[in-house]
């Protein structure tokens, strides 16, 4: 206990003195929300990755897919990898940098606002990514007090709710950005450390990796071999997780805006590598161990082939027999992702809400001291209604579909409008309309009328995916049938793309 404590303790300490170091940097808006636009490589894919895996990813999802998909589930962590990280930096990273900073945008609904020339788009689409980034945090809360409960028996988990608000407050509100950046960095490395140890120590309870994996293909009530197989038991379910969660992260506002703050070209290729790298360490490792769930059946009290506790059961379930210093890691480990996750989160919805609903429309005149201000107001005021809701965890449904919900309706509605606002000049003021409604409205329904929709949506993460591809489709054909943009308008916008630059000959031969 002491050994735990005194590694939370250090852990606390330094996120706390990072955000008061920082606050130097943060007197206005572009440097809380943006960091100035000068955050280097290891910074930004490091905040990139952080936002992207969490206490969600290492409880909820590892545990529920592992059980479900054996070690075919790492190929979840490899769509994260590939298509969550290296894609989204290349199609998105050097467009999304210049856009919008040409349009002066310094959040998304705010790009949609200016890019489609439409206010009540920029209010519409805050709003949305204030509702529905409430249950994804909820759901860092949830996942967060399963480890805290295996590894704190008599520390109630109120208590870490409460410690974890405060400090995650204290940090952000202080330092902003660049304090969330760094303190991102400093957990990514604790991440990379932790998984890596986690991973040797469960497979080394179990005789080693290949032992594992004869005991998966040994579990009763399963075909032999189906847990250690390629592709596992249902490919076809597999496919859908890994689309949600691998390119759900190009319509979340809380990851695209790490591009807006990319300081040059080069920092953008490194960036793509570190963060693809990460991804597959962090997201790889953890679905790769989740995928060994199976292997402590007898310790979950299995009924019809669910465990006692829920899925969400499971790690916990994994790690609870591990030496004091491994379950520390862990602990630090969770904590570092979820308040990363939660820094990036309160940052995105208290940007959101200041810069596109509050100025201009319900406050007409505001000064850069007033709007950082409000900002740091709206973080404390997001963290607590998370922690009130996190308190109430026993009313929450599992963390895998309250993520589902949350990425399916933001990246359902977001996805397609930004992408195509990128690259396709055609994209019409109503096509971005549908597309809010449809995919907003889709996970809304399926959230309060979840019988009524066919047994393969009745997934949130499947009609996750449905929101997201549907998105796609939707925008292009409703383009083609309703108004066009003012032409010259939509040319200037695109015209920071054409903007001539002399660089290096180390950089280009031309």
């Amino acid at each position: 206990m002491v050994l735990k404590i005194g590694m939370l303790v250090v852990f606390f300490a330094v996120m706390i003195a990072v955000g008061l170091y920082c606050r130097r940097n943060s007197t206005d808006v572009n440097g809380f929300v943006l960091g100035g636009r000068s955050v280097g490589p290891w910074l930004t894919a490091f905040a990139y990755g952080t936002s992207y895996f969490s206490a969600v990813i290492f409880v909820g999802y590892a545990g529920q897919f592992g059980w479900k998909f054996g070690v075919a589930s790492t190929w979840i962590g490899i769509g994260n990898a590939v298509l969550g990280s290296l894609l989204a930096w290349v199609v998105l990273g050097r467009r999304t940098r210049l856009m919008s900073q040409h349009l002066e945008s310094a959040t998304m609904p705010e790009f949609f606002g200016k890019r489609y020339m439409s206010p009540a788009l920029k209010i519409v689409a805050s709003i949305i990514v204030f509702i529905f980034l409430i249950p994804y945090t909820a759901s860092l809360y949830n996942g967060l007090s399963r480890l805290f409960s295996m590894a704190f028996p008599g520390i109630d988990y109120s208590v870490c709710v409460i410690i974890m608000a405060i400090l995650t407050g204290i940090y952000v509100i202080a330092g902003g950005y660049m304090a969330t950046a760094i303190n991102d960095f400093i957990q990514g490395i604790i991440m990379l450390v932790g998984i890596v140890a986690v991973i040797g120590a469960v497979l080394s309870q179990n005789g080693g990796f290949i032992e594992a994996l004869n005991g998966l293909a040994k579990v009763e009530g399963a075909v032999p071999g189906t847990y250690n197989s390629f592709f596992g038991p249902d490919p076809l379910g597999l496919m859908f997780v890994v689309i949600l969660t691998s390119l759900g992260t190009w319509g979340l506002p809380q990851m695209v805006q790490k591009f807006y703050a990319i300081k040059s070209e080069k920092d953008i290729e490194k960036g793509t590598i570190i963060s693809t790298l990460f991804a597959a360490v962090v997201a790889g490792g953890c679905y790769f161990l989740g995928g060994f769930g199976r292997l402590f059946s007898d310790k979950l009290d299995v009924v019809n082939d669910m465990p006692a506790g829920g899925f969400d059961a499971i790690i916990p379930t994994m790690l609870q027999n591990l030496p004091n210093i491994i379950i520390a890691v862990v602990i630090v480990l969770v904590l570092s992702a979820s308040m990363s996750t939660l820094s990036s989160l309160v940052l995105a919805s208290s940007s959101t809400l200041t810069l596109d609903m509050i100025k201009g429309h319900i406050v007409k005149d505001m000064s850069e001291k007033k709007q950082v201000f409000i900002m740091r107001v709206l973080i404390a005021v997001f963290i607590i209604i998370s922690a009130v809701i996190a308190l109430n965890k026993d009313k929450l449904g599992y963390i895998a579909d309250m993520m589902g919900i949350s990425w399916g309706a933001l990246a359902g509605a977001f996805l397609a409008p930004f992408l195509y606002g990128l690259y396709w000049k055609k994209a019409t003021k109503l096509s971005v309309w549908v597309s809010f409604i449809f995919g907003s409205g889709i996970m809304i329904l399926n959230m309060l009328a979840r019988s009524f929709f066919p047994v393969i949506l009745q997934s949130p993460i499947n009609c996750g995916v449905i929101a997201m591809l549907g998105g796609l489709v939707i925008v292009p054909v409703i383009s083609w049938i309703t108004p066009k943009l003012n032409k010259d308008s939509v040319e200037k916008m695109f015209s920071c793309y054409n903007e001539e630059v002399i660089v290096s000959k180390k950089k280009s031969l031309g």
